[in-house]
């Protein structure tokens, strides 16, 4: 289902994101009616308002909208939540002012999923502070590295600074057990927020080289929609598909109570 501010959204309205795809968006884990991390996710999308449109969102009334697409869901779901202005015109988008909301439900599947492997690109996502629906290049990217038998993958910065996944945080764990967090440019994923807000295991943030890898003990993806995923290959490094740390965080996660709706 999709609702436009809180209504059955149209096809006139709807094709503007596939003629022009201007906008951002965040998308959630509904599990029994709670979210977890709404906060954070309402706070991305009026942040994310601010830069792509350049005006406040307001917070209270998206908020009503997703409760109302939500009214009776029962289970677990995934929840995205789009802002764009459906009466963008491609030659003056400087007169985009008046975004609107639109909520999809649609199923979700078990977290985490399998081990993923990734292949490394040098590449840097354009604004990548924002989580912007214009992803193209990612999904580009991702197709070759699945055409070269990879699942997904990896950007890496000039200066061969690993950043993030094609749609997900990327996290190390070292030798002595400590998370790692690139430092780079990468995305303020709400999954990685609230793992950093764990008591343990102990996490910094800090640069990471493609060359570092081989160093590691172990490393896994996040995001909403995964949790916390092994990562089993970069490129020609292997990583153990389990490891203490990793099934520390993911514990640690689960037990973050979610934010009723």
């Amino acid at each position: 289902m999709a609702e436009l501010n809180g209504k059955p959204v149209t096809l006139d309205e709807l094709q503007c994101l596939a003629l022009t795809n201007y906008g951002h968006f965040t998308s959630m884990r509904m599990e029994d009616g709670t979210i977890r991390g709404l906060s954070l996710h309402l706070d991305r999308l009026v942040r994310d308002c601010r830069i792509v449109f350049g005006v406040e969102l307001d917070r209270e009334r998206t908020l009503s909208y997703i409760r109302k697409a939500a009214d009776g869901v029962t289970g677990i779901a995934g929840l995205r939540v789009t802002v764009f202005d459906p009466g963008i015109d491609m030659g003056r988008p400087s007169e985009a002012k008046d975004p609107q909301v639109l909520v999809n439900l649609r199923p979700a599947g078990a977290m985490p999923p399998p081990p993923l492997t990734a292949k490394s690109f040098t590449f840097t996502r354009d604004s990548a502070a924002v989580k912007h629906i214009g992803l193209h290049s990612q999904l580009r990217i991702r197709r070759d590295a699945q055409l070269a038998g990879f699942d997904d993958a990896v950007f890496v910065e000039p200066d061969g600074r690993v950043s993030e996944g094609g749609t997900w945080n990327l996290g190390f764990v070292d030798q002595d057990g400590t998370v790692i967090w690139p430092d780079a440019p990468v995305l303020p994923g709400t999954t990685m927020l609230l793992l950093q807000s764990l008591d343990a295991p102990k996490q910094v943030t800090a640069p990471v080289q493609l060359a570092d890898l081989p160093n590691m003990a172990a490393a896994f993806a996040t995001n909403t929609t995964i949790g916390v995923r092994s990562v089993s290959a970069i490129d020609d490094v292997q990583f153990p598909q389990d490891h203490p740390v990793l099934e520390a965080l993911r514990v640690g996660y689960v037990g973050i109570p979610g934010d009723r709706l």
